[in-house]
């Protein structure tokens, strides 16, 4: 980083260090969507407890990140393009987090056939995250990976879209699922997990943007 920072050493890893916490995020998310499927509550559970303090100490180092960012930033526009980058990516945890948390409030009863697609829809959209967090570390070791990065990561949103649109019509032209207010909500579990690829895709857009900017 030593174009946009100074004394960038530590600043660096504290950036490192909340990737790996969005990461961590996603993998967890992962396993607790299994583990809910399964039936496994109490490990469905002990994953949710894992996922809500990462967040919280997440949340602590990118309070800090930002302080340092007004410390050794040299660049004024570099500092607001890293600021908007963290913050947005914070916006994708808490949406991983909050989804999450959704199937333990609401329990939502998937019938035993949607949940291989339940499980594809959580791999594709955790996919997504993951290609923005190394587009993210791409920016600032290899600015010329950026781009690839990003194509990943959109290519797993729209595979995201497309199988949440086949869930979802399968869900309303479903006969064994009668009950009208079930169709919406079993609509909006799968809505809330594909929102976090939808979620990493506003991040990569803001991303690019930035990534241009540094590559002029």
């Amino acid at each position: 980083m030593p174009i946009l920072f100074k004394k960038s050493k530590e600043l660096e890893n504290k950036i490192d260090n909340y990737l790996d916490q969005v990461v961590q995020g996603g993998l967890l998310f992962r396993e607790g969507v299994k583990y809910y499927l399964s039936e496994e509550f109490e490990t469905f559970e002990e994953r949710l407890n894992r996922i809500d303090a990462l967040e919280s100490d997440a949340d602590e180092g990118r309070r800090e990140i930002e302080n340092m960012l007004y410390e050794h930033t040299l660049l004024p526009d570099a500092r607001g393009d890293v600021l908007g980058i963290i913050e947005n990516t914070d916006e994708v945890l808490n949406v991983t987090a909050e989804t999450l948390t959704q199937f333990s409030v609401e329990q939502p009863g998937f019938p035993e056939e949607y949940h291989k697609r339940i499980l594809d829809l959580s791999e594709v959209s955790i996919s997504s995250l993951d290609q923005l967090v190394a587009a993210i570390r791409a920016y600032f070791r290899d600015v010329s990976r950026v781009r690839d990065d990003i194509n990943k990561a959109l290519f797993y949103e729209k595979e995201a879209d497309k199988i949440a649109d086949s869930i979802k019509r399968q869900i309303f032209q479903s006969e064994t699922i009668t009950d009208f207010s079930r169709k919406l909500h079993l609509r909006d579990c799968v809505t809330n997990i594909e929102n976090i690829s939808d979620t990493a895709e506003v991040v990569c857009d803001r991303l690019s943007i930035a990534a241009i900017k540094r590559s002029v």
